[in-house]
Formats: structure tokens, sequence, C-alpha cells
């Protein structure tokens, strides 16, 4: 039976709402002598948890995490060949399913070289991949970039513009995340733990610290696969490192801002490397 309590009531502040099967008769189940009442705690336990599936991830020590992979997004690799790609044949091939660009010192690139997504240029758009490569030298993957055709230029796949650095290292500032101004002339735009504002006087203003070394030497993975999550929309740019947020920046500057580019990875010149790369997908954001 319900308490009705003292004086024959059901407290109000007791009564906060009847738990029941919508379209049938408590009788039907036998319940008629029974119905659960929810009480003010109960009820901010249900709210609470009803609202945890509705906040965004957050990691342990309160980052922000990479949201769900979403329907829409589509491969940028067939896992067989290099169909859809561009680049100096003798340099990148597909082997063990993945694309890998390797220089040698019987064949090394002739400055930095890039194999170019053919399919398209990125405007606003969601990017995913993993990638890993050897720590003699460093890749990137540019987006919203230039395919650079006429002047000087040392090979057939010179590309300028936004790269995500790639690197097999683990000690601040030089680790895969931060933002290079690929053959432009703002060099490294935004570094990994930054969450800052490149404003239109051409001065860069940092907000926040999004990671510190300790943490960003537990988050990356040497010397193994690494996902990697690129999100840019307008002039909102975040990279996130296996599921974490490392970078956040807004680009401000009249001039040198980039909406719209190509899409490519990156042999560096120099001291022999490998680089290598899987399930890249993409969806275009409106």
């Amino acid at each position: 039976m319900i308490d009705h309590g003292a004086e024959g009531r059901i407290p109000y502040g007791n009564l906060l709402w009847v738990k029941c099967v919508a379209g049938l008769r408590l009788g039907d189940f036998g319940l008629t002598n029974y119905v659960h009442l929810f009480t003010e705690k109960e009820m901010l336990s249900n709210l609470l948890l009803a609202l945890a599936t509705l906040i965004p991830a957050a990691a342990p020590d309160g980052a922000t995490t990479a949201p769900a992979e979403t329907a829409g997004m589509r491969s940028l690799f067939n896992g067989k060949d290099l169909t859809g790609w561009d680049g100096d044949p003798k340099l990148w091939s597909v082997k063990d399913g993945v694309i890998r660009g390797e220089t040698t010192a019987e064949v090394p690139a002739k400055g930095n070289t890039f194999i170019i997504w053919k399919d398209g240029k990125l405007n606003d758009f969601e990017l995913r991949f993993s990638f890993r490569c050897s720590n003699t030298n460093n890749s990137g993957v540019q987006y919203r970039s230039k395919h650079i055709t006429e002047g000087k230029v040392n090979n057939n796949w010179v590309v300028r513009g936004y790269q995500h650095e790639l690197r097999n290292e683990n000690k601040l500032p030089n680790v895969a995340g931060f933002i290079y101004d690929e053959g432009g002339k703002r060099g490294r735009i935004c570094l990994v733990g930054e969450q800052a504002t490149w404003e239109s006087d051409g001065k860069k203003v940092i907000k926040a610290d999004l990671i510190d070394q300790a943490s960003f030497g537990k988050l990356v993975k040497l010397d193994d696969w690494n996902d990697v999550v690129i999100i840019a929309k307008g002039k909102h740019i975040q990279h996130y490192l296996n599921d974490r947020l490392v970078l956040d920046f807004t680009d401000n500057h009249p001039e040198l801002a980039l909406t719209e580019g190509v899409l490519a990875l990156q042999l560096h010149a120099g001291k022999p490397m490998w680089t290598e790369f899987k399930n890249i997908r993409i969806r275009d954001l409106k």
C-alpha cells in the first residue's frame, strides 16, 4: 500500500511523478495496490543520468574529446592502390594496405614533396586518419593548400598552405599536431596545447593551454599508429590526437587565412624517412 503520511495524504514534496506504462491499466499487471512514486532525490538522480548522455564527452582531467564519428564520412583510400592520388611513384606506394611514402639515401626527395588527393578541394570539413612515421624526419598533412606548378619548384608535387605536422616525438613543442605554414610567411602558426587566435593585426593571442608535457607524453604513441581528427569550419580549426583536443585555432588574418584548397600528404626532404597513412576519410561540413 502507499503510505499517505500521518494525515492520510501524500506529502507534496515527495510526489513528483507516477511511473506507469502509457496506454495500459495498472490492473493489467496486478499493480492496482501499488504505484511507484519518485522522491526528489530519485528524480535528481534520473535527471543527471539523462543529462550525462547529452553533454559532450570529456577526459578525466577536463580535456575535450573528439566528437563521435557520424554517418556521411567517405573513404579517400581504397587500401589497394593509389587511385585518386598523385605523387612521385618512386617515393609513394601501397604496402600492407596503407599508403607509404619513403625516401632513402639512394632515392631522396628533391625538396619537400607530396602525394595530392585529386578529387576536389577542401573547404569546411572533418578529416580523420591514422598515421605513423620514422623518427628521423617529419611528415605532415596539408589542407586548404595550393598545388604549386609554376615558378621555382624542386619537383612536380610542391604544396603550400596549412600543414598538420606529423612527428614520432613526444617532447613539446616538436610534436605531431601543430599547424605549420608550409611555404608561407608565418612558420609555426599555432602550437600543440594552444587555444589561440591570429588577429587581423598580425599578432597571435593565446587564450588557453589545452595540454601540458606530462599529459602529451602519455597521449602520443611512439612507433605506433596515432589517430588524428581535423575539423575546419570557417576561420576555426581544431586538431585532435588520439581522441583529445590538442589545438584550437582561429585565423582572422585578412590576407593569409586560408579557406579552401587541396589535401596532400608530405615526405620531407633531408634525412631518409618513411611515413604511413590509413583509414583516411572525410566529411564535408555545411
